[in-house]
């Protein structure tokens, strides 16, 4: 009789980290446990201070990660019933670039009494983008000396990544940069706690810190024009080795064994970047599919056996998704974070207690208003840029706008109208991946809107014209790390040898589709024309007055202040 087996997928979000529990042979979720960070996102204060944050920043605090991760597997663990010798694999996935800087005994800096009130010693999660000069200066270096990794990043790196974050520090926090011995992707971290190993995935080393599988990081030379003292930044600061997606871990230490109740030498995948590790859990093994990650932001997944130039993306690289095929990423700096700031600062009063009234969430009546507003009555249009611009102008300095409001605009047309933005900037991405002979032939969504949100999710089929599948899978992300546990385990310990086995036997979808409607789409289709002025007029640099702004509202604050 064929003992059954498990593995645990451990996702960590912006807001909360999540574990599922997953028969290896079908997929099947056994148990979920989800925990909020304390902290969450830290944007006005460090936590128990009064030391207030520069404008831009986005930090957390890793005591949240390392508690999370404790609870989650004693949580799942007890949750499914499984024996603690019935999981024989754990994946971890993580937001990314979440960047932490560790001392030499791999603990973050930020709990150093020495360095606990620098704003810089704490993790600096994937939206900070407090190092937008950095990025700026970066990207001209780059251009200038015509590195040849700048066509892995679609001609620019952005503020969200590893090397602004870390020029950040160095300028302006010395101090932190000396005692830094490691500059750690967060998900290599939890692999570290779970494991004691040192471990550089490929996937976040190739998106997010530019090494490629045949030439390595980039040069020496480079990184001394960018900064006398980043010269040997790879050697002295991230380490070289580094190792490929769905190579193991490590196993699991026995200190964290009996912290978790899981069995010591539980194999445990490397790190990986959420996004990328939800494309086998949606069954997405060959090329002309598309992966829509639709949360607090939105990420566009693709792969290929063609290397293709594409504008703005976030990365292209080999091996970097799946295996034997170029892995594309880009996305949207915000959705979901879009839509909450509606809620928590346009949305009137009576819709809440509307609401609480009827024991429904704000959204689920938003939701309900804006269906019944036909596409292009509203007589609004929306740049989608609450969070700046990842793909495909790569600029955090850009900012939101809603165009045609009048004394007679309701809050559901401009909620709408936001959801809409988000549609058109995902279509301009779709257009740089078709314009650089990429062909997109299905579109499968996962993440919370795509399993919350029918209104989201139609707008989106109406503005792209193209028919979108759901996962079935509400955790699918997490899902996808459990996968790579899988694979770590091996098929001899009830796993599987590699990631495409694991997604044929685990991956499903859901039976709803979502179909654009035609005349919807031609309405779209016109008002995305107007949206693509928009963009180009201000995204382009014909009018700087989003930059100007931001600039007048920084200097204006250190005046105040």
């Amino acid at each position: 009789m064929t003992t059954e087996t498990f593995v645990i997928g451990l996702d960590f979000g912006t807001l909360s980290a999540r574990a599922v529990m997953v028969d290896t042979a079908d997929g099947e979720v056994k148990a979920v446990s989800i925990v909020g960070y304390q902290d969450a996102v830290i944007e006005d204060f460090l936590p128990g201070t009064d030391i207030r944050l520069p404008e831009n920043f986005a930090l957390q605090n890793p005591q949240d990660y390392s508690d999370a991760l404790e609870s989650l597997l004693k949580d799942v663990l007890h949750k499914s019933g499984a024996a603690p010798g019935q999981v024989v694999g754990i994946g971890v996935d993580f937001t990314c670039c979440t960047m932490i800087p560790v001392d030499e005994n791999y603990m973050p800096l930020c709990y150093d009494e020495r360095y606990r009130d620098n704003v810089h010693s704490w993790a600096k999660l994937w939206k900070h983008h407090g190092a937008q000069k950095e990025a700026d200066y970066f990207n001209s270096v780059a251009t200038l000396t015509k590195q040849p990794f700048l066509k892995q990043c679609g001609s620019k790196c952005s503020s969200e990544w590893m090397y602004p974050k870390i020029m950040e520090i160095l300028n302006r926090a010395p101090e932190i940069y000396d005692a830094a011995y490691r500059f750690m992707e967060a998900a290599d971290w939890i692999v570290y706690l779970l494991t004691g190993n040192e471990r550089k995935n490929s996937c976040e080393a190739s998106y997010k810190a530019f090494w490629n599988k045949h030439t390595g990081y980039p040069s020496r030379e480079f990184f001394r024009k960018l900064h006398p003292r980043m010269e040997y930044v790879v050697e002295e600061k991230l380490g070289t080795e580094v190792y490929p997606i769905g190579s193991r871990g490590g196993e699991l230490t026995e200190k964290m064994a009996q912290a978790t109740g899981l069995a010591a030498g539980t194999a445990v995948s490397l790190g990986n970047t959420d996004g990328h590790i939800a494309v086998p859990a949606m069954g997405i093994t060959e090329p002309g599919k598309l992966a829509l990650i639709m949360g607090t932001s939105i990420g566009l997944m693709f792969i290929d056996e063609k290397e293709c130039y594409v504008e703005g993306i976030a990365g292209v690289a080999e091996d970097g998704i799946l295996p034997g095929y170029y892995g594309y990423d880009a996305g949207l700096a915000a959705a979901g974070d879009i839509y909450d700031w509606a809620v928590s600062n346009i949305v009137p009063g009576y819709y809440f207690r509307k609401a609480e009234k009827e024991d429904r969430s704000v959204f689920d009546i938003l939701n309900e208003k804006a269906d019944q507003v036909p596409p292009g009555t509203s007589g609004l249009l929306a740049l989608d840029w609450w969070n700046g611009n990842r793909s495909v102008l790569v600029n955090a300095d850009l900012s939101g706008m809603i165009v045609g409001l009048t004394l007679s605009t309701k809050i559901a047309e401009i909620y709408r109208t936001l959801i809409e933005a988000t549609a058109f900037g995902t279509r301009r991405i779709i257009d740089a991946f078709t314009s650089a002979g990429l062909e997109i032939n299905e579109i499968i969504a996962c993440g919370g809107l795509s399993q919350k949100s029918s209104t989201v999710m139609q707008i989106y089929a109406d503005v792209l014209g193209m028919e979108i599948k759901i996962s079935a899978n509400a955790q699918t992300i997490a899902l996808g790390a459990a996968m790579y546990g899988a694979v770590a385990a091996g098929r001899k310990n009830g796993g599987y040898d590699d990631i495409f086995e694991a997604a044929e036997k685990m991956s499903q979808l859901s039976e709803k589709v979502y179909r654009p409607n035609p005349q919807h789409v031609v309405i779209y289709n016109k008002l995305y024309e107007e949206y693509k002025t928009l963009h180009d007029y201000f995204g382009r640099g014909i009018n700087e007055c989003m930059k100007n702004l931001k600039e007048i509202k920084n200097n204006s604050m250190e005046v105040l202040l």
